[in-house]
């Protein structure tokens, strides 16, 4: 710059374009104003982590923290999650379940206590996910706001409680799952898909394969619809043509694009040591406990079919509309499910909903929301919303009055008198699903899991049965617990406790007795 240029006055309208971001409005910058999701996406997190919080460990919840329990006792060679056998290939194993094992090792913590501190990180993703996949299907600020009311509260009347299922007393008991962490991830492949509709750089095509094979890894059910979604939302637009931006030689089309992206999510998962994702295919040892999904459908989902109109629209415009297509297509995975007995991929109904709920939200966000028939939409959409509320949703954040999330028994007083690893024989519900996340194993597994052989799995079902029956003699007792190594008993109020056990802890909420016995080492699972 010369002198003469530099002592020339400069535009007021460029001193204001230089302007430093954040100074104030009386130097000419601008200063930063949150979005409108960034306040209330703030609160939504900051009140559902209290909500999650307040929810003690039940259902899935001690499966998770036993997988953390397994890390921190063997980051290389964890055993089963719930049994004193070998853990390897089990697909609990994930990258996600590794981070986990990793900060219980680091910070002391335990399993179940990891599992409650990813809760507010999982929702933190999948809010910024959410925020950024609306974002690439509209510029209008309020939608995301919209979009994530829709998600919340527009399922049924009727509880839907399952893990990757988003309502809001659902997630009250799921935010710490693999599952919510995965679909956040989801949000943000779609995101990244969007950008790469007509071409980008290579690294960008291959990061986003890095991400799909991480999801397919942590959460191989939710990948089937996250795959969907990506396809949907990559197919470029009408008059597009396959081919780069620019001659930069970084860019690459979609033609070459994908097929990189393809190829780095075949490495992500091909290397990965705990299991392989493959062997999963055609898995059906979990289908029979899928199949609930499929009963009372209309009542669990049918508010989300308010947004039917709002998507058909979107449709109509675009044959090529991305929610259509990937709700199109995810209506047909969960019909193939069902047509085949092959219920696990019912696993993809809480996503089928978000392009319906979606669609409504962007609608509704329109810059004349009360312009005929969308006000009628509005309407339609908050009395839907206050009806999912009160009848459904209400309890996750509303402590009396409404139907509550599970508040199973803490079996903390049992597990603080046994060593980490020791054998429990039990049959209860909740104790097989709360017991080893706490850091005990079970004799028998209360899920299927690729890790053991299922045949395995019911012989040890049948010990139980057979321990656990009123005409079993001491001797047979006492063969199957030097068999699998039993050291304790948990047993609830109505069963009798074996002469040759010792009372140790009680329950005075449920009744349930903790016993010791002596059975030795095991000789099959070590």
């Amino acid at each position: 710059m010369t002198s003469q240029d530099a002592l020339t006055p400069r535009p007021a309208a460029t001193l204001t374009r230089g302007a430093v971001r954040g100074a104030t409005a009386l130097r000419g910058g601008r200063s930063w104003r949150p979005t409108p999701f960034f306040v209330c996406g703030g609160l939504f997190w900051l009140v559902m982590t209290l909500a999650y919080w307040r929810v003690p460990m039940c259902c899935d919840f001690g499966q998770h923290a036993a997988v953390v329990e397994r890390l921190r006792a063997s980051l290389l060679h964890p055993r089963h999650p719930m049994a004193d056998l070998p853990g390897a290939g089990s697909p609990y194993y994930s990258p996600y379940a590794l981070a986990q094992g990793v900060f219980a090792r680091a910070t002391g913590l335990a399993g179940w206590e990891v599992v409650k501190l990813a809760g507010p990180l999982n929702l933190l993703v999948l809010l910024s996910g959410l925020n950024r996949f609306v974002r690439t299907l509209t510029s209008r600020p309020w939608a995301p706001v919209l979009a994530l009311l829709a998600m919340v509260l527009l399922w049924g009347t009727r509880t839907a409680w399952w893990s990757g299922y988003l309502g809001l007393l659902s997630m009250t008991g799921n935010l710490g799952y693999p599952s919510t962490f995965a679909i956040g991830l989801t949000f943000w492949a779609w995101a990244g898909a969007a950008k790469l509709r007509t071409g980008g750089p290579w690294w960008g095509y291959g990061g986003l394969g890095v991400l799909m094979g991480v999801i397919l890894l942590i959460h191989p059910i939710t990948s089937v619809a996250a795959l969907i979604g990506l396809g949907a939302t990559a197919i470029p637009p009408p008059g597009t043509r396959n081919r780069a931006r620019s001659h930069n030689r970084a860019t690459l089309s979609p033609l070459t694009g994908w097929p990189t992206a393809l190829l780095a999510t075949a490495a992500v998962t091909s290397i990965w040591p705990y299991y392989d994702v493959l062997s999963l295919v055609g898995d059906s040892s979990v289908d029979h406990i899928h199949r609930q999904l499929y009963t009372e459908m209309p009542a669990r989902f049918w508010l989300a079919l308010i947004g039917l109109p709002a998507l058909w629209l979107r449709f109509r415009r675009d044959r090529r509309d991305p929610l259509a297509v990937m709700f199109a297509l995810d209506v047909l995975v969960i019909a193939y499910g069902w047509v085949t007995g092959h219920y696990t991929y019912g696993r993809i109904l809480g996503l089928t909903l978000v392009p319906l709920q979606f669609s409504l939200a962007i609608a509704l966000a329109a810059p004349r929301p009360w312009a005929w028939p969308r006000r009628t939409l509005g309407l339609c959409a908050a009395t839907g919303a206050a009806l999912g509320f009160l009848t459904v949703q209400a309890g996750a954040v509303v402590p009396r009055g409404f139907d509550q999330p599970p508040m199973w028994p803490t079996y903390v007083w049992a597990a603080q008198h046994i060593p980490p690893g020791d054998v429990v024989l039990t049959d209860g519900y909740r104790p097989t699903r709360s017991l080893p996340g706490y850091g005990p194993n079970l004799l028998a597994p209360a899920w299927p899991d690729p890790a053991l052989d299922e045949r395995e799995r019911e012989r040890r079902l049948t010990a139980v049965r057979a321990y656990l029956s009123p005409g079993s003699t001491r001797s047979e007792r006492t063969a199957v617990a030097r068999r699998y190594g039993v050291r304790w008993l948990l047993l609830d109020k109505s069963q009798r406790l074996p002469a040759e056990a010792v009372m140790v802890a009680w329950s005075p909420r449920t009744g349930e007795v903790l016993a010791r016995v002596d059975g030795g080492s095991p000789r099959e699972s070590r």
